[in-house]
């Protein structure tokens, strides 16, 4: 009988302070409706930003009157070599990175203004895992295009 006021009380004390499941973010009401500008909608990027915001509850396929439109106007990837074997002079390891730029307009009024946000990480190269390695990149993609995401998602719940 004396658990259960603690069993109550773990719950409360989460909510009051400021506790939130990872993967919904809050978004203001401007955002209800929204569009989603890009040059390419097929990148990591763009995909992972509609599935968060279809995850918020944000409708993605209003009019476009009454609906915000996020521009996402640079959406790149780059590769730099960063070590390279002494003896044979191949690439040992390589820094990714994902650069993405991006702006939201509401009814005529910008409400973010062009930001520019990268992400970096290295990784080590093997030519004699060359498939796996490739794989490894692919991966490593995806998760600097989550990190992106989730980054913008927080900066369209602070508007």
């Amino acid at each position: 009988m004396r658990l259960r006021p603690l069993l109550w009380l773990a719950p409360l004390l989460l909510a009051a302070c400021g506790f939130h499941l990872q993967g919904r973010t809050q978004l203001p009401r401007s955002l209800a409706s929204a569009r989603i500008e890009a040059r390419d909608p097929q990148s990591d990027f763009y995909s992972a930003l509609r599935a968060a915001l279809l995850a918020s509850g944000a409708r993605l396929d209003g009019p476009a009157a009454d609906a915000a439109t996020i521009h996402i106007l640079t959406d790149d990837v780059s590769e730099q070599v960063l070590t390279v074997s002494a003896t044979r002079n191949i690439p040992t390891a390589f820094m990714l990175s994902y650069r993405v730029r991006v702006s939201v307009d509401y009814q005529g009024r910008e409400l973010l203004a062009p930001e520019l946000h990268t992400v970096t990480r290295e990784y080590s190269f093997d030519e004699r895992a060359l498939l796996a390695k490739q794989r490894e990149r692919e991966v490593l993609q995806q998760a600097l295009a989550d990190d992106l995401v989730a980054l913008i998602m927080r900066r369209l719940a602070a508007l």
